[in-house]
């Protein structure tokens, strides 16, 4: 039974959605205890240096993982694959999966050499205590966890191309495992190093998981380095440019670093744990929804399905919404309770907690464009358009730093500002791509699109009302929210009503998604079947 979950292919969006929400859901319950462990062993400015550290790793990670397997290496080794071309397609993917591990052997290599002046540049507000710290975290990051993350990931495109999304989805859950077991073992013996020996035997587990599966849909891997091939040259020719917005995205990040630097100690770990706080609506239902679709879409353009394109795009981007509205209302309304609750460690102060939930309150109003941004850019990318969201992605990218720059170095305002410039400049991000796509597809059906729009909207405003008066009445008179357990209550006790509202009114404005998540209640009293057992052909209709 065990062998026949791990193996099984999800073959409906519904289904691969389910497995990756349901994983991506343990991975952040996971990061979140992580986190909680951290601010409660560590204070805000001895973590900043830890997360310093993850800029320069992160940046050649991103831009290899994100640049070519999320949105051009699946399209292309999927559409060999529907061709019955299996030997072809794994030679080019032993092909990306050998130039990028050099890739990272090279970069690492020199960054090892020049880590310390680097980082000088992107934390000038540091002392140089914290600089040391922050080099030789950096050197460990560089050396032994990029390198299982990076193929570790193909391999995840590999099974998600094979429609097999239980274990890559995972992943990520055992890489978190490894980390916290670092922060409660280790960091006794090796204080802020602790987390770091965690993260590092967490990403050889999240590489060592991948493999049996690898080995059961018949992938072997090839020491070759064929970039004249033409798949090989297919997936450059989509990376590149995808490649050149999440250096634009990444170097809007070290900019934010350089910003929190200068605004004084622990604003780097402010501005962190907010960003991964807010982050957790859009990996929980945006990304596991686009992930699920990008196969989809791929399918449908090589058949020349444009319509059926163009309404499995509608639907997944209406039910994104449908979760991420209201996830983005309890964000903002309940900031103070959900951060003291997620982070309020023993070393996790007050104005830490309201510097971290104003943040969070900044990144949160734009949490749908967050949302839908992943799913309209694997809609370009499953076009073979990789031009139009990388030329938006870098006007967004340079909006968001000169706002970034005027509030914080202009207007003086504090580390929840660079949450203002973001959500800005996020929330036109999408409005562009949404533009543009519709002209490239020949225009989509207006009231298919806007009326559901309209109506999710209009039942989230009227959810958020309820929510921030209750929370305000329930506050004063009914818990003692000093008390962890109160604070428990007061917290699932508004957003309990707050989602009912929300629920109710949906059904009252005939939202069809609603319908959709009161089936998709029912089937999770069958987890198995959603598993193993797929309830319609991938796309094949609005799921409902």
């Amino acid at each position: 039974m065990f062998k026949r979950l791990i193996t099984a292919r999800q073959t409906s969006i519904l289904s691969a959605a389910f497995v990756i929400a349901s994983m991506v859901a343990a991975s952040r319950i996971l990061g979140l205890i992580r986190n909680r462990l951290l601010t409660a062993r560590f204070t805000t400015e001895q973590l900043d240096p830890y997360w310093a550290a993850f800029r320069i790793p992160d940046f050649l990670f991103e831009i290899l993982v994100a640049g070519a397997v999320s949105v051009a290496f699946i399209p292309v080794f999927t559409s060999y694959l529907s061709n019955n071309k299996k030997n072809e397609a794994f030679k080019i993917a032993s092909s990306v999966i050998n130039s990028a591990s050099l890739t990272v052997v090279i970069f690492s290599a020199i960054y090892l050499l020049f880590a310390s002046s680097i980082l000088r540049q992107i934390v000038p507000g540091f002392s140089e205590e914290e600089l040391k710290t922050a080099v030789s975290i950096s050197r460990l990051l560089i050396l032994f966890q990029v390198l299982p993350l990076v193929v570790g990931n193909f391999f995840t495109a590999i099974l998600q191309s094979y429609r097999q999304f239980l274990v890559p989805a995972l992943a990520p859950v055992i890489y978190n495992i490894g980390t916290i077991i670092g922060i409660i073992i280790l960091s006794p013996l090796f204080g802020i190093y602790g987390p770091v020996y965690g993260v590092l035997f967490g990403a050889c587990l999240f590489f060592a998981i991948h493999v049996p599966l690898i080995w059961h849909v018949g992938y072997r891997h090839m020491f070759i380095l064929n970039l004249r091939h033409r798949g090989v040259k297919e997936i450059g020719r989509l990376m590149i440019p995808r490649t050149i917005s999440v250096s634009a995205t990444q170097l809007d990040f070290t900019v934010d670093t350089y910003l929190a630097s200068l605004l004084g100690g622990g604003s780097i770990t402010i501005l962190t744990l907010a960003r991964q706080l807010q982050i957790i609506p859009v990996m929980l239902f945006g990304l596991p929804i686009a992930q699920a679709a990008l196969p989809t879409f791929t399918d449908y353009i090589a058949r020349g399905s444009i319509d059926r394109f163009k309404s499995t795009l509608i639907t997944s981007l209406h039910q994104i919404l449908f979760f991420v509205f209201p996830a983005s209302a309890l964000l903002v309304v309940l900031k103070v309770p959900i951060v003291r609750l997620a982070l309020g460690g023993e070393q996790f102060d007050w104005p830490d907690t309201v510097l971290t939930a104003r943040s969070l309150a900044a990144f949160g109003v734009s949490l749908f464009a967050q949302a839908i941004i992943v799913l309209l850019i694997r809609a370009f990318f499953a076009l073979k358009d990789s031009k139009t969201p990388v030329v938006i992605s870098v006007i967004s990218v340079l909006l968001n730093s000169i706002l970034s720059i005027v509030f914080i170095q202009v207007l003086k305002m504090p580390i929840w500002g660079l949450g203002i410039s973001a959500s800005i400049a996020t929330l036109l991000h999408a409005l562009a791509l949404l533009i543009l796509l519709d002209r490239k597809v020949g225009y989509f059906d207006r009231a298919h699109l806007i009326i559901p729009f309209i109506k999710i909207s209009v039942t989230t405003l009227i959810m958020a009302v309820p929510l921030y008066v209750l929370m305000k009445l329930f506050d004063q008179l009914v818990f003692d929210t000093t008390r962890t357990i109160e604070l428990v209550l007061l917290t699932i006790t508004v957003s309990s009503i707050g989602l009912a509202t929300y629920l109710f009114f949906a059904w009252f404005f005939n939202i069809e998604e609603v319908v959709m998540f009161y089936k998709f209640a029912q089937k999770l009293t069958r987890f198995k079947d959603i598993l193993v057992e797929p309830s319609q052909e991938v796309g094949s209709q609005k799921m409902t």
